[in-house]
């Protein structure tokens, strides 16, 4: 794994959701976290909002944003645990075409260096929609700096290889188009 510097940077447009029932802009630390980590990396912040842990609002969120082809990812923070107000799992699962089955796998790995088994309890998703890209992280701030830091800081970097997301992402919706 390394950084090709032969070739050129190219950010990516990054649409944050935080899912919280309790915090405002002013206190979301976790989707603050993502906002500074994906403008030092040189991406755009495209949209950013908070939502109710309502299964139906976020997955229509979601949607609208993969619909908007100003977004090329979009990264979601809360609303991953066990408790029966934890739906953006659930929402993300309603939008997906497809999973990207490996990122939970790789969180947990990522998290059980920081956090040894409690990292069981996480159920961090990524998946396809639309031509889009979409990550469902937990929501504290420490879980969002380690799934950037460690895995989509790398991927979301054309430079990264043997390979990332940023090279494929325009063949996401071949499927669409006309042959």
């Amino acid at each position: 794994m390394t950084l090709d510097e032969t070739r050129d940077f190219i950010p990516v447009r990054i649409a944050i959701l935080s899912v919280s029932d309790t915090r405002g802009l002013a206190e979301d630390r976790s989707g603050q976290t993502l906002v500074d980590r994906l403008t030092e990396a040189g991406h755009i912040l495209a949209d950013r909002k908070i939502l109710r842990d309502e299964r139906g609002e976020i997955a229509d969120q979601l949607r609208a944003w993969c619909a908007n082809p100003d977004i090329d990812v979009i990264v979601t923070t809360g609303g991953t645990g066990l408790t029966g107000r934890d739906v953006t799992v659930e929402a993300h699962r309603d939008v997906y075409e497809k999973e990207i089955d490996a990122f939970g796998t790789i969180f947990t790995i990522v998290s059980m260096k920081k956090i040894g088994t409690s990292a069981v309890q996480s159920r961090a998703t990524g998946g396809v929609a639309n031509g889009t890209y979409l990550f469902a992280l937990p929501g504290s701030t420490g879980a969002c700096k380690d799934a950037w830091d460690e895995i989509l800081c790398k991927q979301l970097d054309y430079r990264h290889r043997p390979c990332n997301f940023v090279e494929i992402l325009p063949r996401l919706d071949e499927h669409q188009r006309r042959k």
